[in-house]
Order: C-alpha cells, then structure tokens, then sequence
C-alpha cells in the first residue's frame, strides 16, 4: 500500500529517490500563529534507558549510526497483559546540544514495517542548526522490524522465488489461480512462523509502544515526525493519548477511513496517473530517450519492453513484475525519472538489458522483513475482504477502466490479506479533539501513495490541526526535501510552534518546483545518492 521501506523495497526495486535539503530557519506565521507558540518543554526527568555508543555501521541494516547513541527497551507482546511475554525494539538517539532542550522527538518513516535507526542523523543533518539543536532525535525499529526482536520474515519465495516472478497480470483464471496459491501459502507460512505474534501487531499495539518509549525516557509529552504510514500511526497515538502530544509533523497522509482495503484501490487509480505523467514526461524529452513523442507512444514503448521481458526474462530473473518494481518508483517521486527513462531507451532502443539489470535489485533480508511487518500491521488493523470474489471484480474492473500499471501489482502485493491466519479489525479510531496540542499536516497534491484527499479527512478529523498543501506536488513525503517554503515552515513550526493562520480548506500552500531535467553521469549518480530516507 504505501512507500518507504515497504512496497517499492519488498518488491525489489532500486529505491526511489528522496533528496532531503536544509531549508532556512526563518519563523513562519502571522500574529496568530505566533500567540498558538507551544509552552516550552520542561527539562526532562531521569531517563529509564542505558544509553551506549552506537557502532558506526548497523549491522542488520546495513545503514550508518555513527555518532548516535543505542539502547533498547522491553515491551509487553500483549499491553492488555504488561508482565507477560515481552518484545524488544531498538532505539537511537542524536542528543540535543542546546542549553536548554524542548523535548524528544519520535521518528517514523512508514511503512508500515520500515526501519528507523538511522532517522536522527538525518534529521539534525538536515534541519537547521537551531532547530537540531534544541531536541533529542530519536529512532526506533517498530515491533518486528529491523534490529528489534523478534524480526519477522514469512516465506522469502513469494517476492524472491529466485527466478522471474510470474506476470501480475494474469492472462487467464490459472494465472490467477497461481498466484492465489503463492499468496494463500506466504499467509500460512505467516502463521506457522509467527502465531502468536500476529494478533499484536496492529497500529494501535505500536502506538502503545510509542508511549512505552515516552516513559522509558522520562517524558511528560512527546514531539512527533511521520512520514507516510508513519501518519496513521502519529494520528492513531494523538487520539489514544491526546494529552502527551506536544508537537507532531504528519508529513503525506493516510486517510483514515480507507485503511486498507480501500486505500489500495485509491492507489491504484492515483498512480495511473502518476505513470501516465511519466511518460508524458519522457515524450517531451524524445530526442534524449527516443521512446515516442506522446505519452501514447512511450506507453506502447513500455508496454512492447513488457510483453518482451515475459517472453523472455534478463538472466531469467528481471520479467515483467521487475519491470513494473522498477518503475513503481517514479509513481513515488520524481528522482529517478531520468535514469529509469534511460534504463527503458536503453533496453527498447539500443537492445541494452544493462541498465536495467543495474536498476532492479533483489529484495535483502531487510526488505522480506519489511515486507512481512508490512502485512502482518495492515492485515491486522482492519477487516479485508475473505472472499476472492470481491478482490477480482475490483481488479478487474479497474483494469478494465483504464487503470493498468498498478492495479493487479497491488492486489497480489495485498492478497495475503485475503487468507491471513488471523481476524482484522476494528480499526484503531481516529480523531483529535480542541484540546490537543496544534498537529501540523504537510501533503503535495498529486501523491499517488496517500493521495491528498486523506490530509483533507485528516485535517478535518483533528481540529487543532493546520494543513500545508504543496500545489502541484508530485513526490511522496514533501518534508526536508529541498522546497524552502515548506521546510521554513517545519523548522517554524518545530523551533517555536509558529503555525500558518487557520483558514477554510489549506491553511497555507507552497508551489512545487518545476520537474526534473535529463540527467547524466555525476547527475545521475547525485539523484540516486538521495534515496535512503523514506
């Protein structure tokens, strides 16, 4: 369903590229949102946790910790049974260096089911100085995720079988039927490795775990950055526990009412139009890529180096599903537009399967787990559709719509769902009331993996909530990522509460930048250099 280290990374793609920029500090906001300035943070009590020196290279994440601070903390499997069975989750923290520090910050990049160990070194490489300064930053790996244990991994077969995975479109019902036994089988094997873990592994069982965090640290409130399914998670916390929200940053927003059945076929339809405008993109740079001059032709152009690649996979392993891993990135951002558009030239013009190859990656041992986190959260959080039935006629009709890139992709992404070994739902409730500390809602408006209207319900739902709109923004997660009118507004809003003045609809817009250019060499190497926080 959504980004970061869940769909596009389990199912093998290069990462899609997210440049995270340092904007200035200046202070957004008018009068109003001057007198809505938080009360500063008191200084904290005695911390609960035995803080080390992290080593300088994560040794299951393979990310770099270097000059952050490690630790872990025991929490209740079951919170409904605090000394039962307990899990771990791993921790880092960037310590504040300012005289006077406003608090703790929690990070979530989404997922669900991504890792975020290495969060605080970006952060306070990436927000001005001031702002990094007055906080201590902390990571964590959810329950299941990364370094924390257990770690879940179901049946590797289903995103990796070591071979070309079949087409994701099934061109007649035994097609299907295959990938329902692929499916039905990574749902039991789910069970059989992970039973008693399953039932725990909702939204709202993180968010109680958040709050164990909260305590450990010795804090009265908590601050808060998420991105994407990182949210929910932030929404999902602010309803459950209203009066330890200090400030939170919801950065591309789920809609709650569509978790997850429905946001999926949301999905499907936004995307379609991000690809379209894609290779609409790549038409308007023909004499780079010679793949066509309209968006119809380079479609057709994609759609040839598709029906090719079924008939004959690169090195057996690269088929049409990689091909679509590939270019699902760009519905997610625009980074690596130029390098993928060279990929497909590359591949349809000149023959030239190399770049490509180089493109399209294997899930890791980190992404099968991402994967699995990713189903084992949305598959228990709400109640999915039993029977196939309703699967197929929706992916079908949508196909039939129009709606071809994503559309059987994301049903055979989610359709362990249809058989998981254990019920979902009901969904966590979400909704602020007028007492909750003022939540700051950033969304660019053509995000196809949590399309705007989920920030609208989302800004509705939360009453003390203000909503920054990127008019014409075409990424997911907008935040840090080098536009200085929204990133003023976050340094703002974290360094002294300044908020945008409440108005009907958006509370403030910001203009996206203008697309990308063809790129080449060092160009093209700096685009891809930027892929590794979301």
């Amino acid at each position: 369903m959504l980004n970061d280290a869940g769909k596009r990374a389990a199912a093998g793609t290069a990462a899609a590229a997210v440049t995270f920029g340092v904007a200035g500090a200046a202070a957004v906001g008018t009068p109003a949102a001057a007198a809505a300035r938080l009360a500063p943070h008191p200084e904290p009590r005695p911390a609960g946790l035995a803080w080390t020196a992290c080593p300088a290279k994560d040794p299951v994440e393979g990310t770099r910790l270097k000059g952050l601070q490690c630790a872990s903390i025991r929490v209740p499997l079951d919170h409904r049974r605090p000394k039962g069975e307990q899990v771990t989750l791993e921790l880092t923290r960037a310590r504040h260096t300012a005289a006077k520090s406003q608090g703790v910050v929690l990070l979530n990049r989404g997922g669900p089911g991504a890792h975020g160990r290495d969060l605080p070194a970006f952060f306070t490489g990436a927000l001005p100085k001031k702002v990094a300064a007055s906080y201590d930053w902390i990571g964590f790996d959810p329950r299941g995720v990364g370094a924390s244990r257990p770690a879940l991994v179901c049946d590797t077969s289903y995103q990796d079988p070591g071979r070309a995975r079949p087409d994701t479109v099934p061109a007649n019902a035994e097609e299907e039927r295959a990938w329902l036994d692929r499916a039905r089988a990574y749902a039991r094997d789910c069970g059989r490795r992970n039973g008693r873990i399953l039932p725990h592994m909702g939204t709202a069982d993180m968010a109680r775990d958040m709050d164990a965090i909260r305590a450990a640290l010795g804090q009265r409130k908590i601050n808060y950055f998420g991105y994407s399914y990182g949210t929910y998670l932030g929404a999902v916390y602010a309803t459950m526990f209203p009066g330890r929200v200090r400030r939170m940053v919801l950065d591309s927003v789920v809609r709650p009412s569509g978790v997850w059945y429905d946001a999926n076929l949301d999905q499907n339809v936004a995307f379609e139009k991000r690809i379209r405008a894609y290779f609409a993109w790549i038409a308007r740079h023909h004499k780079v890529y010679r793949l066509g001059d309209t968006e119809r032709k380079v479609s057709a152009a994609y759609a040839s180096a598709r029906a090719a690649l079924r008939a004959k996979p690169i090195d057996g392993k690269i088929g049409p599903s990689e091909l679509d891993d590939v270019f699902l990135a760009d519905g997610y951002a625009d980074y690596s537009w130029s390098a993928h558009a060279s990929a497909l030239s590359a591949l349809v013009v000149r023959h030239d399967p190399a770049p490509l190859r180089k493109a399209w990656q294997p899930p890791s041992r980190l992404d099968q787990n991402n994967y699995t986190v990713y189903n084992a959260v949305q598959c228990r959080d709400a109640a999915w559709p039993r029977d196939w039935g309703r699967w197929h006629a929706d992916s079908e009709r949508l196909y039939r719509q129009g709606y071809r890139f994503e559309t059987w992709g994301n049903t055979w992404y989610n359709a362990p769902c249809a058989f998981w070994p254990v019920p979902g739902g009901p969904p966590p409730r979400v909704a602020g009331t007028s007492a909750l500390s003022p939540v700051l809602l950033v969304q660019a408006t053509e995000d196809a993996a949590t399309p705007y209207r989920g920030a609208l319900e989302t800004h509705r739902r939360f009453p003390t909530s203000r909503l920054l709109v990127q008019v014409g923004g075409r990424d997911h997660g907008v935040s840090l990522s080098g536009d200085r009118c929204v990133d003023r507004a976050v340094a703002g809003y974290l360094g002294g509460g300044d908020l945008p003045a409440n108005r009907p609809g958006p509370d403030q817009r910001c203009k996206a930048g203008p697309e990308p250019q063809p790129a080449t060499g060092k160009k093209a190497g700096k685009a891809k250099q930027a892929a590794s926080h979301r």
